[in-house]
């Protein structure tokens, strides 16, 4: 349907010329009001489709966006990724993915101003190697949207949830189901995990604010958040004197793992140990017990991101970043309440 239709079809329909057509189609230039309605209602009587091709190559433009993400194999990026393919498909645009396996040196090519000219006109960039400082030093007319816990220096968009929101309320569920001993599974304190520290800041911060000390034998560092590292964190926790009665888990991939060394131990979720992740992923919606998790809004993340980047791409002046708060909630299940309380989502 409307294949075939052209610029020249809908500017005799509309009775305007072919070039007003495409200022209209394309936002190059001012039209009045009555004018563009004209035009966009022969655009749908015909169903007029733009050649984005054609309109990128005249553009200079490679049509193509690049996503740059530390792991393929982590289900928040898949999901993350979905979302960003179909919003970029309906503006016109291809994307490309690269896995940098928290690769510093990697990383920073993506923020070079080298080959990318030659294959994508921006990128959406979920860095894991590089530091808050590293990102200063990059091409300074690459078009760039930066996922995750880092902060705009007003070059770039930044897009995330408050992390420390949300780690905050993760525990103060935990904390206000009369758990005493909460434990905390992902810390890591060291230069290039911002994300990890931000959800350390919430878990103490909801201590701090109900009046109870945090243990600090019971926050334990990971060097990724996967179910492995979710799986050993939790076998040191249960070794030691006063074991925890609840744990915070950066991620659900942490949780999981977590929630497997406890049913090895003979333990139950939520009775013995009651746990909350991270990411909401789908993988937590279906485990038994179902994971309470703080759910961030990937859908709204994932667009934005491509929103923010395509404008930057149009635009022929530099565009002030932005600082973007996605919204969170947390979606309390089985593993924090049992099997009645929560109910059939």
């Amino acid at each position: 349907m409307g294949r075939g239709v052209t610029l020249r079809d809908v500017a005799a329909r509309a009775g305007v010329s072919s070039r007003t057509v495409s200022n209209v189609v394309n936002g190059y230039a001012p039209v009045s009001e009555a004018t563009r309605a004209r035009v966009q209602q022969a655009v749908d009587e015909l169903g007029y489709r733009p050649n984005v091709l054609a309109r990128n190559l005249a553009a200079g433009r490679s049509g193509q966006i690049a996503v740059v993400v530390p792991y393929l194999d982590t289900p928040y990026f898949a999901e993350l990724l979905q979302g960003i393919i179909r919003a970029a498909r309906v503006q016109g645009y291809n994307v490309l993915i690269d896995q940098t396996d928290g690769d510093a040196e990697h990383e920073r090519l993506f923020l070079s101003g080298g080959s990318q000219q030659l294959l994508f006109d921006g990128v959406i960039f979920s860095p894991l190697g590089l530091a808050q400082s590293d990102l200063a030093v990059r091409d300074p007319v690459l078009p760039l949207v930066v996922l995750g816990e880092r902060v705009s220096d007003g070059g770039f968009d930044h897009v995330g949830i408050d992390d420390v929101t949300a780690s905050r309320e993760a525990t103060e569920h935990l904390l206000g189901l009369g758990r005493r001993r909460v434990a905390a599974i992902g810390d890591q304190p060291y230069r290039t995990g911002e994300a990890a520290q931000l959800r350390t800041r919430g878990f103490r911060l909801a201590h701090e604010r109900a009046g109870i000390p945090v243990r600090e034998e019971l926050i334990i560092s990971t060097p990724r958040f996967n179910r492995s590292d979710g799986a050993t964190a939790m076998a040191h926790l249960l070794d030691l004197e006063e074991p925890p009665d609840a744990v915070f888990c950066y991620s659900d991939l942490v949780a999981l793992g977590a929630m497997h060394t406890l049913a090895a131990r003979g333990l139950r979720v939520p009775e013995d140990v009651a746990i909350v992740g991270y990411d909401d992923i789908e993988d937590g919606r279906y485990s038994n017990p179902s994971v309470t998790t703080v759910s961030p809004d990937k859908k709204m993340i994932a667009e934005t991101a491509v929103e923010r980047l395509l404008k930057r791409i149009g635009s022929p002046t530099p565009v002030p970043g932005l600082e973007i708060r996605a919204p969170h909630r947390l979606v309390v299940r089985e593993s924090t309440v049992g099997r009645r309380a929560a109910g059939a989502e």
